[in-house]
């Protein structure tokens, strides 16, 4: 037992890598550690586990854990796969009654943490908890122990898996359960179409209770064998220098480290690009000449964006800094992993779209108007000559199992199939499919067999991003990205305002670019001149407010609904202006 794990195919990937191979830098520390210690510290994590339950069948229980970004997380998850439980990852920036909510409804059988958050962990284990978890403080990992053999036997995975929890923007935060099986096939599906490889070192800036920097940026380069470097939290002077390291000249470098090697893998949020283009003038010029070179497409081989939607102006201005690199486009959530993605191509990289339906992923667009499937050819109305708007809906061995002890909801959020197969989730995302020159035609062999067709072109969130106003659907995405480009807008979120006249408005709550703008003010006029020739009119935010901080939450998104309540709350029964 103490030298054996299951045959699940993480653990059959990992033991087939090479062992003095790189598998997680700590950035700060350059702690390095290999391959081929990272199974034997799994079982010893499992077994303590083990010894801490009192028991060796601890199979689908849910074990919580609040562990930096570390490779003591990564054996952590991988410990509790190990054990045939379910891994809930917790968010140490959450307060105690938020973890708390978690623990209680995931019904936690064990809190494990790190020394760091040993605090935190005793804090919410002082709340009222309908049942008080096991708690296990874990030691910390040093690196550079030998290599441990560890055998693997017996293929069945039980209940192995992680729940990730909703960010509850219009309810109380819902578990998403996905079996191994799920992560596995998402882990596949992404290696297939991104081509992962043992010479990937990815630069990991993202927090670690979502989908995005836990399936994208930690169990998928696993099975590939990559290294995966720790610097977080997000600091985007730090990204910088590291970037820049291994293309400077050893007197440029004021400290004497081991070589660093060139970052190839970057996937981070919109947010994120901004912020690292904001400052990057601010840099030395030796450092921006070698961060020049970091990130053209010679050395980092795929920098991408997704969690919310990419501003065409960060994207242009990406490209510009990074002499030719074009941030590739996605779209996902935590219910699915990864859904849809341009291609590698730079001519699948298409300003707005997001791409195809990844390998394994179904994808079909369901009319939001008459819930009729919006077959291929269809997308055009005969009638009106309008593109037809869709709600995507996905199938396939990537999407989730259930809403934890939820199945009212699970039900609700899948349309069953009228061809004997799966049922659809119904993504909440309204999209229209279009044609575009020159794409979809890449000889690349990993990408012929899903980058063809027609491109998706997401419109926002049904509940949030479509807005009707006078009989029209509009696209607040489409909005935003417009009023990107105007120099006067540093940020912006377009927002469905209530209306007795228009059913609704568009709304603009904006912060400004205080170069363009040095007096702060900008009315909502000198908006509507500025958009004239960009939107048509009814597209035109009616109107705005000029602020000095969007919330937003750790993946860069905005909870609209909260937002517009209180930003225009006087505006529910007025018109327009």
């Amino acid at each position: 037992m103490a030298s054996t794990l299951p045959q699940l195919p993480v653990f059959e990937a990992i033991a087939r890598h090479d062992p003095n191979s790189t598998v997680v830098i700590h950035s700060n520390s350059g702690r390095t550690f290999r391959y081929g210690e990272l199974l034997g510290d799994v079982c010893k994590t499992r077994n303590r586990i083990y010894e801490k339950a009192g028991k060796t069948d601890l199979e689908g229980e849910r074990i919580a854990f609040l562990i930096e970004n570390s490779y003591d997380y990564v054996v952590t998850l991988l410990a509790v796969l190990a054990a045939r439980s379910i891994a809930v990852p917790l968010s140490p920036a959450f307060p105690a009654l938020e973890l708390q909510y978690i623990l209680n409804h995931s019904e936690a059988s064990m809190l494990l943490s790190s020394a760091k958050f040993a605090p935190q962990a005793k804090k919410v284990l002082s709340t009222q908890l309908n049942e008080r978890p096991d708690y296990l403080q874990l030691s910390k990992f040093q690196g550079g122990a030998s290599h441990e053999p560890v055998t693997l036997e017996g293929a069945d995975p039980g209940e192995a898996g992680m729940m990730l929890y909703t960010s509850g923007t219009t309810n109380r935060p819902k578990g998403v359960l996905l079996p191994q099986s799920v992560m596995t096939a998402q882990a596949h599906s992404l290696i297939h179409a991104w081509e992962y490889a043992p010479k990937d070192h990815l630069l990991h800036v993202l927090p670690l209770h979502h989908i995005h920097g836990t399936i994208n940026a930690l169990f998928t380069p696993l099975f590939s064998g990559s290294t995966i470097e720790f610097q977080f939290p997000f600091n985007a002077d730090a990204v910088w220098r590291r970037l820049a390291a291994p293309f400077l000249t050893p007197d440029q470098v004021p400290d004497p480290s081991p070589p660093k090697k060139p970052i190839t893998f970057f996937t981070v949020v919109p947010t994120v690009y901004s912020r690292l283009l904001a400052t990057h003038k601010l840099l030395p010029p030796d450092l921006q000449a070698a961060t020049r070179l970091a990130i053209s497409p010679r050395n980092l081989r795929l920098s991408i964006s997704g969690s919310a939607a990419l501003p065409t102006p960060i994207k242009r201005s990406w490209t510009d800094l990074s002499s030719g690199n074009i941030l590739l486009e996605r779209f996902g959530m935590t219910e699915v992993g990864m859904a849809l993605s341009c291609g590698l191509s730079p001519a699948d990289r298409v300003d707005g779209s997001v791409g195809w339906p990844l390998p394994g992923v179904e994808a079909r667009l369901v009319d939001i108007e008459t819930d009729a499937i919006i077959q291929p050819g269809q997308e055009i109305d005969p009638t009106t000559g309008r593109e037809r708007a869709g709600e995507i809906q996905l199938r396939g061995p990537t999407i989730f199992r259930e809403y934890w002890r939820n199945p009212e909801a699970t039900a609700k959020e899948f349309a069953p199939a009228t061809d004997g197969g799966k049922a659809w989730f119904k993504t909440g995302d309204v999209a229209v499919r279009r044609p575009v020159a020159g794409a979809g035609e890449s000889d690349i062999p990993s990408q012929r067999d899903w980058t063809r067709g027609d491109m998706y072109f997401i419109l926002g969130r049904r509940s949030a991003d479509i807005i009707k106003s006078g009989g029209e659907k509009v696209s607040a995405l489409e909005i935003e990205r417009e009023m990107l480009a105007l120099p006067q807008v540093a940020e912006v979120a377009v927002l469905a305002v209530p209306s007795g006249k228009w059913g609704q408005k568009v709304g603009a709550v904006v912060i400004l670019d205080k170069e363009n703008v040095p007096e702060g003010r900008w009315s909502a006029l000198e908006m509507r001149r500025a958009l004239k020739t960009r939107l048509v009119n009814y597209k035109i935010p009616q109107v705005l407010r000029v602020v000095d901080h969007i919330p937003r939450n750790a993946m860069g998104k905005i909870n609209k609904k909260l937002l517009v309540k209180e930003i225009f709350q006087d505006e529910f029964s007025g018109d327009e202006i």
